[in-house]
C-alpha cells in the first residue's frame, strides 16, 4: 500500500480538505525480511547504548554533530525543522486550469 509522502490542508476561504501527496512512481523491487538461517525465525535490528548495552527508545534518541573528541553538539528536531531551507506546511494554489 503506497504511503503519503507529505500530507496536509488546501483552504479555500472556510472550506479545508485534507490531501495527501504521493509518488507517481511505483516500488517494483523484492524486499527481504532477515532470518536466522535453519529457524525462518525473523531478526531485528535494535538502538542499543554503546556503553551500557541497555536498548533505547526511538523517542530518547536525539541527534549530534561532534565538536570536539566526545563532546557533541545535540540537535533536537524542531531545531532541524525550523533552519530547513524552503521548507513550508502550506501549498498555495493561484489557478486552475482546464482538462
Amino acid at each position: 500500500m503506497a504511503r503519503a509522502i507529505w500530507t496536509g490542508v488546501v483552504s479555500f476561504g472556510l472550506v479545508s480538505v485534507p490531501v495527501g501527496l504521493y509518488s507517481a512512481t511505483e516500488d517494483h523491487t523484492v524486499h527481504f525480511h532477515q532470518l536466522q538461517r535453519g529457524t525462518a525465525d525473523r531478526i531485528r535490528n535494535r538502538r542499543v547504548n554503546e556503553r551500557t548495552g541497555d536498548e533505547v527508545n526511538t523517542s530518547d534518541i536525539v541527534k549530534g554533530y561532534e565538536v570536539g573528541e566526545g563532546e557533541y553538539a545535540i540537535v533536537e528536531p524542531e531545531e532541524l525543522d525550523e533552519i530547513a531551507p524552503g521548507r513550508s506546511q502550506t501549498i498555495d494554489i493561484t489557478d486552475f486550469v482546464d482538462l
